[in-house]
């Protein structure tokens, strides 16, 4: 028998102790203390900080590359056990697993997903959605955006009238063509 998405969804496995989970099933020695782990419908993204570097550095870009760098080596070497990981997760939550790493000030998230929304939405857009679902703002993500999409519309009067008639502008000049003869 087949299932639906309508069905699947109501399906949805609780991820209440995801957070725990990941920091009981991950190797000791990859972050420097539990990960960050955020949770939403399609998605959970775990985030975790690296030791820090040592040595001096000569200035704030030379800092900020040897920190891209060693996330870059974090994500090369785990990528196997990563993904392992993950797998057991996906089936044991019923969401997809995204990876990232902080060094310094330097984040990189790995690996996300893009949830279609009417158009495709990363896990903080997407929070802001069922933030304002859950307080009963709106009843689905999609009316969460069209209700966010007026608010901008409300506060942005002004920009949206001169972007408005800036478009009339390039619409008028577009039939004129030109001047061929």
């Amino acid at each position: 028998m087949r299932r639906g998405w309508a069905q699947r969804e109501s399906e949805q496995a609780p991820a209440d102790d995801a957070a725990a989970w990941f920091a009981g099933r991950l190797p000791d020695g990859w972050f420097t203390g539990a990960p960050v782990v955020e949770v939403d419908r399609e998605e959970i993204v775990v985030v975790g900080a690296l030791p820090p570097l040592e040595g001096g550095f000569a200035d704030d870009a030379e800092r900020a590359a040897a920190e891209a760098g060693r996330i870059a080596r974090f994500r090369e070497q785990t990528r196997d056990e990563r993904i392992g990981i993950a797998r057991q997760a996906e089936h044991r939550y019923r969401r997809k697993v995204a990876w990232g790493a902080r060094l310094g000030d330097t984040e990189e998230l790995f690996t996300t997903l893009s949830a279609p929304v009417m158009t495709r939405l990363r896990q903080p857009e997407r929070k802001v959605l069922d933030t304002l679902v859950a307080a009963g703002v709106a009843r689905s993500r999609s009316e969460a955006l069209a209700w966010a999409v007026r608010l901008v519309g409300e506060h942005a009067d002004t920009w949206l009238a001169e972007l408005r008639e800036a478009m009339t502008k390039v619409d008028d000049l577009r039939r004129q063509g030109p001047d061929l003869a």
